[in-house]
């Protein structure tokens, strides 16, 4: 479903079971980085109505995303650590074409976010199926759920609002680049690392 080209090996979990408490800050600090991109796409994009609505209540969910990933350190006895830098991500808007038609410039803020939460529904998915922890399987795959919502929303707001732009052949470029940057990641015990 989600067309991603290279799937994350599953002895990543492995990596991620030997430090909850860092996978747990890292996606603490995704769920917030999600609603700022949304925040984000409001300010730049006001003139699609439903596009800003749909943003504002995303902004909400990935808020209580992160204050549920928040209790989950405190209940483990663990607390909030400092953001990371997100490597994946930074490679992943290297790739955005910069500049264009505003229409540009959306469409590729869309794949963008549909990029982000493919990916992070396919490690959730991973996370659901094999971390020995029961709980945090089915942390995970409620949360998987949401992250597949999220995907299919941002592809589709892409394709409504395009006119000009072929968005199956640009995300089509997106899940190449994408599945060759994926050899470099899938080492740490991070969401996309």
């Amino acid at each position: 479903m989600l067309g991603l080209k290279l799937p994350t090996d599953p002895r990543w979990v492995n990596i991620v079971e030997k430090n909850i408490e860092e996978i747990l800050t890292d996606h603490a600090y995704c769920e917030q980085k999600a609603a700022t991109n949304a925040i984000t796409v409001i300010v730049k994009f006001p003139m699609y109505p439903d596009v800003v609505e749909a943003m504002g209540e995303l902004v909400k969910e990935e808020m209580e995303h992160f204050q549920m990933v928040h209790r989950e350190l405190l209940k483990r006895g663990f607390k909030l650590g400092y953001e990371r830098k997100d490597e994946y991500i930074h490679d992943l808007l290297a790739f955005q074409k910069k500049g264009g038609s505003k229409e540009q410039q959306f469409v590729e803020k869309m794949l963008f976010g549909a990029m982000i939460e493919a990916r992070s529904c396919e490690r959730f998915r991973l996370l659901s199926e094999h971390i020995n922890d029961a709980d945090l399987r089915v942390f995970y795959r409620e949360l998987m759920e949401s992250e597949a919502r999220h995907y299919t929303m941002f592809l589709n707001f892409a394709k409504k609002h395009a006119t000009t732009i072929d968005v199956d052949q640009r995300w089509k470029e997106f899940l190449e680049y994408e599945g060759k940057l994926m050899l470099k990641y899938g080492k740490k015990e991070t969401i996309h690392g």
